[in-house]
């Protein structure tokens, strides 16, 4: 975990892939590890959770420091204020270099895995997400997709639906691997100042398939 920048209100941070980002998990969770930087900088402050990425998953996130401005940030979160743009490698290519994807996707929590269903019923929630191709290679295609929606593993399953997922996603057909998946920018307002921040990052460009873009 690396702090990319942080306050008496937020701490803005790269988190892992394989690590959790909201609950506690022995230790190896985001909470944890925040919260023992901070005792360690003898802060007296504790990590809150805003949003969320799959444990799988790595990239940017915000964490409240307080509970104050935990709650305006989870408020940014409802009002999609909070902007979140991922880069992802696709196993197939889109027929168009841009566009939006939205359906309608059911959470199945027993299996713990989300399906694309044909209509409205309970307990399915509309998606929504826009894509724009980066680059294509042999039959991969690295995509930059900014999220309207927070559905989990949305990206995952919008992709998985239309015969094209991640690379690695193993849950939705893409293989074995490290799920090709990164939170690169994330925007929003500082919950007190009110100031329009944006941070972004890169995938370890050593890593396969990030290796295989010039990006």
């Amino acid at each position: 975990m690396e702090i990319l920048f942080q306050d008496k209100n937020i701490a803005v941070c790269l988190k892992p892939a394989g690590v959790i980002s909201q609950s506690t998990d022995g230790g190896n969770d985001m909470i944890s590890l925040l919260n023992g930087e901070f005792e360690k900088n003898g802060e007296n402050a504790k990590a809150y959770p805003v949003h969320r990425l799959d444990r799988e998953t790595a990239g940017i996130m915000v964490y409240a420091k307080n509970s104050k401005s935990a709650a305006a940030l989870s408020k940014q979160a409802e009002q999609n204020i909070i902007k979140k743009h991922y880069y992802a490698v696709l196993r197939g290519v889109p027929d168009e270099r841009s566009g939006v994807l939205k359906d309608f996707l059911f959470r199945d929590k027993q299996k713990n895995k989300t399906f694309a269903v044909k209509k409205m019923r309970k307990g399915v929630r509309e998606a929504s997400l826009e894509y724009n191709v980066i680059e294509e290679k042999d039959d991969f295609a690295l995509l930059d997709i900014l999220l309207h929606t927070g559905r989990t593993h949305q990206i995952r399953v919008q992709f998985a639906s239309r015969k094209m997922p991640l690379y690695g996603d193993g849950k939705y057909g893409g293989g074995s691997g490290k799920l090709a998946l990164f939170a690169h920018t994330l925007e929003f307002e500082h919950p007190v100042s009110g100031e329009k921040m944006i941070f972004s990052a890169k995938p370890d460009k050593n890593e396969y398939p990030w290796n295989e873009f010039d990006f």
